[in-house]
């Protein structure tokens, strides 16, 4: 039997998981050219822009495209499957030759394609997951999602705040202590400030010039900002696609916001524009109080500490972002954030519930 020219795939993916690839892979090597036909309603909170991309990511040999489709599904409605066809043929006019599912209802679907009906593994036994097991527990499916599902999904916590008051430290020991609960949390991660790094590499830069140089000679420029924000928000993509269920960041953009601000007197619009690109769901104020100023050579600021977490805390109130404010000893800060990260995890993922399938055998699912 020759190849089917055309195939199709089609679902929801929401979210995209390993069955879903396994799927796609499977058909991909089955026919000369694939579609991938993204079905979203909009009662669904995962953007169809979203889903799309993640699907192009992961499947850059097949062509992927999404429609909106807000009609349930009845599969003993003649009339719904006429108008669900109207909504696939929008996004997929052409011939199809070949349709590929995990469904019951795929005879039907092919047929009404004028295709033929390819199965894949009905029994979910290559990859046991689907989209509601996802939603329902995310981080029990985790080892199902690819990496930019994965970041989208990682919940995000930032730790920020003046000179030397230990957000470095903070965070490497949050991302230790989720370390150790083991299993998919084995892969907790932690970003490092960026601008930390390019401030080291600006000093050496300058000493190279003039060997006795020191921290308080350096000077930015407004142009130097956005590009330390841009870079910080690529760490922690980075970081996100490969670790677990919650990343751990030593400042963030947003922070790069009243840096700017610390060394050069005004606002950012630039910067903040940048800030706001990123979702984070918690920040960690770390207070500067009874934390003792340590020049490492990077820092000149010991006077402006109390400035700075005031700037911070007021930024932070001013645009709606979650925060708690740690103070006291090193030990009580971690307990402190542990807890109010915990609290951050327990709430859980809050997705949109599907349309109803009216028959109840899970058709539009796609998996």
């Amino acid at each position: 039997m020759s190849r089917p020219r055309h195939g199709l795939v089609l679902g929801k993916f929401y979210p995209p998981h390993a069955g879903h690839h396994h799927l796609v892979r499977t058909a991909r090597a089955r026919c000369e050219r694939l579609t991938v036909l993204v079905c979203a309603a909009s009662v669904e909170t995962l953007p169809l822009a979203d889903r799309v991309r993640w699907m192009r990511e992961v499947h850059p040999d097949c062509r992927v495209v999404g429609v909106v489709d807000d009609i349930p599904m009845n599969l003993a409605d003649p009339q719904i499957w006429d108008a669900h066809l109207a909504v696939f043929r929008r996004g997929v006019p052409e011939k199809v030759d070949a349709v590929f599912t995990s469904e019951e209802y795929g005879a039907e679907l092919a047929r009404r394609f004028g295709a033929v009906h390819e199965s894949v593994d009905p029994a979910r036994e290559a990859f046991p997951v689907s989209g509601t097991a996802v939603r329902a527990d995310p981080v029990a499916q985790w080892h199902h999602l690819a990496p930019p599902v994965r970041a989208a999904l990682t919940r995000r916590v930032v730790v920020l705040g003046a000179e030397s008051t230990g957000t470095t430290t903070l965070a490497r020991a949050l991302a230790a202590h989720y370390r150790a609960r083991g299993g998919v949390w084995a892969r907790t991660r932690w970003v490092p400030e960026y601008g930390r790094r390019y401030s080291e590499r600006k000093l050496a830069a300058l000493r190279a010039r003039w060997p006795e140089a020191r921290w308080e000679d350096a000077e930015f420029t407004a142009a130097e900002f956005p590009l330390i924000a841009e870079r910080q928000n690529a760490l922690e993509e980075e970081a996100a696609r490969a670790g677990g269920p919650v990343l751990f960041c030593d400042t963030d953009s947003f922070a790069t916001t009243l840096w700017h601000e610390r060394y050069l007197g005004g606002r950012s619009p630039r910067t903040e524009e940048i800030a706001d690109r990123v979702r984070h769901d918690l920040w960690l104020l770390t207070d500067h109080a009874s934390v003792p100023f340590e020049d490492d050579g990077l820092r000149d600021g010991e006077e402006l500490r109390p400035w700075m977490t005031g700037r911070f805390q007021a930024e932070l109130l001013r645009t709606g972002r979650p925060f708690v404010h740690l103070r006291g000893s090193r030990e009580e800060r971690l307990r402190t954030a542990a807890g109010a990260v915990d609290a951050l995890l327990a709430a859980g993922w809050e997705f949109g519930d599907p349309l109803p399938d009216l028959t109840g055998a899970g058709a539009g699912e796609g998996r």
